[in-house]
């Protein structure tokens, strides 16, 4: 099973998780990181880790970023091309400099969540 770890408090990416849940099985589980203390736990990633990039666990290793999305679309039928378009390597680099970007900015956008003890 594959365990995708997301902050639902993000109206953004909780758009694009509840799209990618209604078209997964239940090979993928879903955990919102917002305040959740056990996916600290499971990940052992920060608060702060957690709210900046989306992780994984698949066959017990913690994977984040970009890469997170390879696994994502690996494990939704629908969206297979683009796992097997994007694991090419000079493909993969262009995914990675997007992904960082727009994590960047969706972090500052949502950094409200992180109280002065968790920054």
């Amino acid at each position: 099973m594959v365990k995708v770890f997301f902050n639902n408090s993000c109206n953004i990416c909780k758009a694009e998780i509840n799209h990618y849940k209604r078209l997964s099985d239940d090979s993928v589980e879903w955990i919102d990181v917002t305040n959740n203390k056990e996916a600290q736990e499971i990940t052992s990633k920060s608060y702060k880790e957690l709210l900046r990039r989306m992780h994984v666990i698949q066959d017990g290793k913690v994977i984040d970023g970009a890469e997170s999305f390879l696994i994502i679309w690996k494990n939704v039928p629908k969206y297979h091309f683009l796992y097997k378009i994007f694991k090419i390597k000079p493909l993969f680099f262009f995914l990675k400099i997007f992904y960082e970007i727009a994590a960047y900015f969706l972090f500052i956008k949502n950094k409200h969540l992180l109280s002065d003890e968790k920054k």
